[in-house]
């Protein structure tokens, strides 16, 4: 249908339900990270962690969307919109990471040029589409893992718990890529899913240990 891949009715199933308990368990998680901000509020917090929100559904709720959809034109441009909402998941996941961990030159530069490159290959993969596919890929791996160059200033702001989550995530996230192309595996694009929620539950722990540790 469309050349798009078509899954067994259990596949979809799967599938529609990790979408939805990480819908939910990201609202309910928003709501837990609210409850944690210092009182009263610092501007700089209540903004890192709206941006963290909105990026992380926004890629939830366009890959529900995208994958709840079999074929036509609403899939193709629900499928620019899906990979070009995973760009602005890594980048708002950086955020607050960098805004309440790092802080100073050091994280506020590396956070520019995270959203540099998320804003530009979110702006290519809704103008070239498929053609620009094999390169996203490469583009979410290097944006997810550069930050890894600042490796021994996260060892030195992060406590060790959050460390091995920032990067637990990192790994669920890379080896989910494997699933997502192993086209003839059965349950692959779910499995991918279920890597993806996985390695954004580790990130969302990191934020909230970020979040009560500036309630000081």
């Amino acid at each position: 249908m469309d050349g798009y891949v078509q899954y067994s009715p259990a596949e979809r199933v799967v599938d529609a339900t990790i979408h939805a308990v990480a819908i939910a368990a990201a609202l309910v998680g928003f709501v837990a990270l609210a409850w944690q901000m210092p009182w009263p509020p610092e501007g700089r917090i209540v903004a890192a962690l709206a941006v963290y929100a909105v990026g992380l559904l926004a890629m939830l709720v366009s890959s529900a969307a995208y994958n709840a959809v079999r074929g036509g034109p609403a899939k193709a441009v629900l499928r620019r919109v899906d990979h070009a909402a995973i760009f602005v998941m890594i980048a708002g996941t950086y955020t607050p990471m960098m805004v309440l961990g790092l802080g100073g030159g050091m994280g506020f530069g590396m956070l520019g040029a995270v959203w540099a490159g998320a804003l530009g290959g979110a702006v290519l993969t809704v103008a070239l589409g498929p053609r620009f596919e094999r390169f996203a890929i490469a583009a979410y791996l290097a944006l997810g893992w550069c930050g890894f160059l600042l490796i021994g200033r996260l060892w030195d702001v992060l406590t060790t718990a959050a460390f091995a989550l920032l990067l637990s995530g990192g790994v669920l996230y890379s080896v989910g890529v494997v699933a997502h192309t192993a086209h003839r595996m059965r349950f692959h694009n779910a499995l991918w899913h279920a890597m993806v929620m996985a390695g954004a539950a580790c990130h969302f722990v990191v934020v909230l240990l970020l979040v009560r540790a500036a309630r000081g």
